[in-house]
């Protein structure tokens, strides 16, 4: 059941037309916001679902998510290098997917090809009221 919804999830996501998205550009990266919504029967919960796109060898870097997000992220395309905390660094490869919990520190994310593209679907549960869903490290 779980998985029908966020394949769901994730195929509205591919669906959403890049006009009407909120792009955050970065090098070598695209982060777009392609679900938004509150959730009915968790007062002050919404579910947002973000769309990363790496170029080849592109990244995001080192970053947190607010405080009360939890994430589950599904590679789509390609290949994707991601550590969390002080775990290991992993290599998720396509239908692949990892979670992050609230406070986690994502250490590392990135394209794991320099030829090929790589694109996941990160979904949050979160305050409706965060705005910023990634904060970088200084």
């Amino acid at each position: 059941m779980l998985t029908r919804f966020l394949c769901g999830v994730a195929f509205a996501a591919l669906s959403v037309s890049a006009a009407s998205a909120d792009d955050l550009p970065t090098a070598k990266s695209k982060v777009t916001l392609v679900f938004d919504h509150v959730l009915p029967n968790v007062p002050g919960k919404s579910m947002k679902g973000v769309l990363v796109e790496y170029q080849p060898g592109g990244s995001s870097p080192a970053h947190t998510h607010p405080d009360s997000a939890f994430i589950y992220a599904t590679v789509l395309e390609g290949a994707i290098r991601s550590k969390v905390n002080d775990g290991p660094e992993k290599v998720y490869q396509a239908g692949e997917n990892f979670a992050e919990l609230p406070g986690d520190h994502h250490g590392v994310s990135a394209n794991a090809s320099d030829t090929q593209p790589a694109r996941l679907l990160a979904v949050f549960v979160v305050d409706s009221d965060a705005k910023n869903l990634v904060t970088n490290d200084k």
